[in-house]
């Protein structure tokens, strides 16, 4: 792979990043404890990290604003929508895998 710009890597960066958020916004089947207990993340965690990257920048947004870029709409309409309760598998699942901190 050749060197790329700082720029094209942003750009890349920013392209992947779009692709990430549709693709989760399509697949609002899953469950962000499923995503939680497969790969450490879920939505909430990357619109934390959206709104970080924007503080780290100056800029303020409140998590409902971030939560808003990567679920599409308000969190609260997002719930409403597509989020079920729970199970006891899933819950045990998080407790075992979830981050020390």
């Amino acid at each position: 792979m050749g060197t790329l710009t700082k720029e094209q890597q942003t750009e890349f960066e920013a392209a992947a990043f779009r692709r990430l958020v549709e693709h989760l916004r399509e697949r609002n089947d899953v469950q962000n404890i499923d995503l939680m207990n497969l790969a450490g993340f879920c939505r909430n965690c990357l619109s934390n990290w959206y709104r970080e990257a924007a503080e780290a920048e100056g800029v303020t947004l409140s998590k409902d604003e971030s939560r808003e870029v990567v679920y599409g709409m308000p969190y609260e309409d997002w719930k409403n929508l597509h989020q079920n309760d729970a199970s006891a598998d899933q819950k045990a699942a998080f407790e075992l895998n979830k981050p020390h901190k």
